[in-house]
């Protein structure tokens, strides 16, 4: 007789870019990304909290159930968003793909607030030069941020 798990918390923020940093997340694109993430999260019963970025990486901060590795819900993720972005656009000159590596921080609740502001405020943070290093490491392709 199997236990059913009554109380958690796997809260997380995680960073990926664009496959060599392209700058290829465009105003149009941004919000079907951003939406596929969700979707996809939905289907695989995480939630997410805030989701936002810039033109070749993004940041997610999302909550994911101590049943499903984290690094199936990267990949997943990753995957069915860039499959979506390729299926929108079949005819570009190349696929849109994103780097294999990612970041990935762990967040306790009382940091949870912080985080989700922090992810909301990408953009406005990346322009005025106000970004947090330690949670801007994505990881590459080639080792470097």
């Amino acid at each position: 007789m199997g236990q059913t798990m009554a109380f958690w918390y796997c809260y997380y923020h995680v960073i990926w870019a664009t496959q060599y940093r392209k700058r290829i997340i465009t105003p149009y694109l941004e919000p079907l990304i951003y939406q596929w993430i969700k979707d996809k999260s939905e289907a695989m019963k995480s939630e997410v909290l805030a989701v936002s970025g810039i033109e070749d990486h993004i940041h997610v901060a999302v909550t994911i159930p101590p049943t499903l590795a984290v690094t199936e819900w990267v990949r997943h993720v990753k995957g069915f968003s860039a499959h979506k972005v390729n299926g929108v656009f079949p005819d570009a000159a190349e696929l849109f793909k994103w780097q294999s590596g990612y970041g990935l921080i762990t967040v306790g609740p009382k940091h949870l607030p912080r985080v989700i502001d922090y992810v909301c405020n990408q953009k406005r943070h990346h322009a005025e030069n106000t970004v947090i290093q330690s949670l801007e490491r994505a990881g590459s392709d080639d080792g470097s941020y």
